[in-house]
């Protein structure tokens, strides 16, 4: 089979770029830099510079195509620019559908977020049921969902849309932005963070890495045109998620709990600094209101219709700090 993958060099994408590979599959990267693959993926991928705003590269790059896998997106907090958001996220994904359609590509899975779906009010499990949201927290997650919409109520087209849904990734990979809690587990390990948002109490939903890469794998064969799936994990709360790090790297570490305001006032502190140096603010207050809210999912339709499974969560963490502990003696 012959893929073509955008967003390749990023935490997931480069390693679902590495599985199709080792499973002998032909893969061709969009990508605005890189020249050569071989020292890092082998012979069965190779790069087609440029970006999702050029029709011809994309092009070129889906020519004899199976499947597309769309990852590319502008993912931060916040923008100096936010049309930016706009123009990369939906726009961008735009355009890669009309190359799909003008290439004859029969499937392609489009990288979305959880955060689409919703929080929830009630402490229940949503799914891919619900309703899109009036108001978003953040521009990625408002031009995400505007994205959705765009691609999944398309009247007609020959190439068959899925959207997938991942909750909060993280493991072993790059440590992007994209990668954030596997960020924190290693600051955690190494005395550096010490704070719990909140009471604690706030759950989210953690989704290990391969589990996602073989998600995108599985919906390009097994999806349904027009459908969603989240791929997330186990449902955990704040203190949770550091209690097993904490049984799981050995260091018992002291945290303190604080409250969304103080938090607030840390992150404006945080974003004075870095625009006095010239730097875009780090994180906003809605991403803080965000972070404090029950982000409780469900992962049947992935499990069921797809063939979706889930590694246990404290398995994944062990395996994260096992990981940062190897990386860090090649530091």
């Amino acid at each position: 089979m012959k893929y073509f993958v955008t967003g390749a060099t990023g935490f997931i994408g480069s390693l679902l770029v590495k599985k199709l590979a080792d499973e002998d599959n032909e893969v061709v990267m969009l990508s605005r830099a890189m020249t050569s693959t071989d020292s890092q993926y082998g012979k069965n991928v190779s790069v087609v510079r440029g970006d999702i705003f050029n029709m011809e590269v994309l092009k070129r790059g889906m020519e004899g195509a199976d499947a597309v896998f769309h990852l590319a997106a502008l993912v931060k907090p916040t923008s100096r620019d936010n049309t930016l958001f706009y123009k990369t996220n939906v726009t961008g994904t735009a355009n890669i559908v009309d190359a799909c359609e003008a290439q004859g590509v029969k499937r392609l899975v489009v990288t979305s977020t959880a955060g689409t779906i919703g929080y929830s009010e009630d402490g229940l499990p949503l799914d891919e049921t619900a309703p899109y949201r009036s108001d978003y927290d953040t521009e990625y997650e408002r031009t995400k969902a505007l994205t959705e919409q765009m691609v999944l109520n398309r009247k007609d087209g020959s190439t068959d849309i899925m959207v997938v849904n991942p909750s909060r990734v993280f493991g072993p990979g790059k440590l992007t932005v994209s990668n954030s809690l596997s960020k924190i587990i290693k600051m955690y390990c190494n005395g550096i963070w010490r704070i719990i948002p909140g009471d604690g109490s706030s759950k989210g939903n953690y989704t290990f890495v391969d589990d996602v890469v073989m998600g995108h794998i599985l919906a390009a064969r097994n999806g349904t045109d027009g459908e969603r799936y989240i791929l997330g994990g186990e449902n955990i709360s704040y203190d949770t998620f550091f209690e097993v790090v904490a049984r799981c790297s050995g260091k018992n570490r002291r945290l303190f709990r604080i409250k969304s305001e103080n938090l607030k006032r840390i992150a404006r502190i945080i974003n004075t600094a870095g625009s006095l140096a010239g730097r875009p603010p780090l994180i906003s207050d809605n991403w803080i209101d965000k972070y404090l809210k029950d982000w409780v999912l469900s992962n049947d339709k992935a499990i069921n219709q797809l063939g979706y499974s889930v590694t246990p969560f404290e398995e994944v963490i062990d395996r994260t700090v096992s990981w940062l502990r190897k990386v860090r003696k090649h530091e």
